[in-house]
């Protein structure tokens, strides 16, 4: 009786555990730290470290914000489009573009570890 009683325990604690687990999966919490000024649709994230999101909307999975390190500011909401891979890595991708007249480089794709599809990020009239 005893040990029916402390696995239905066990049990009950891991489904407590797997939202919290799923969360990161279903916004790809991404921390990264830029070395030098990038751009990102409508403006030019300063070096430092930065929380990339994909907004959790069921309906629209191709928003992403980006937030200060310790996620108590949003600096910015963006429109993405999906970006696919063959291959995925273990480490998350971001590929950088480069722009004409010595502008920071553009913000591309984002790859989150272990994923085949991302987000490419999407600047008006098609420029970078």
């Amino acid at each position: 009786m005893k040990l029916n009683v402390f696995a239905m325990m066990i049990a009950v604690a891991g489904f407590m555990v797997l939202p919290s687990v799923k969360a990161d999966e279903v916004n790809k919490e991404t921390t990264i730290t830029l070395n030098t000024s990038v751009a990102v649709p409508g403006q030019v994230l300063a070096p430092g470290r930065y929380v990339f999101k994909r907004l959790d909307n069921q309906s629209d999975r191709n928003i992403v914000r980006i937030f200060n390190e310790d996620q108590t500011h949003v600096i910015a909401t963006v429109l993405t489009a999906p970006a696919y891979r063959t291959e995925p890595t273990d480490e998350t991708v971001i590929t950088l573009e480069e722009r004409p007249n010595g502008d920071p480089e553009a913000m591309g794709k984002w790859f989150y570890p272990g994923d085949t599809d991302g987000v490419e990020f999407l600047y008006l009239g098609g420029q970078r």
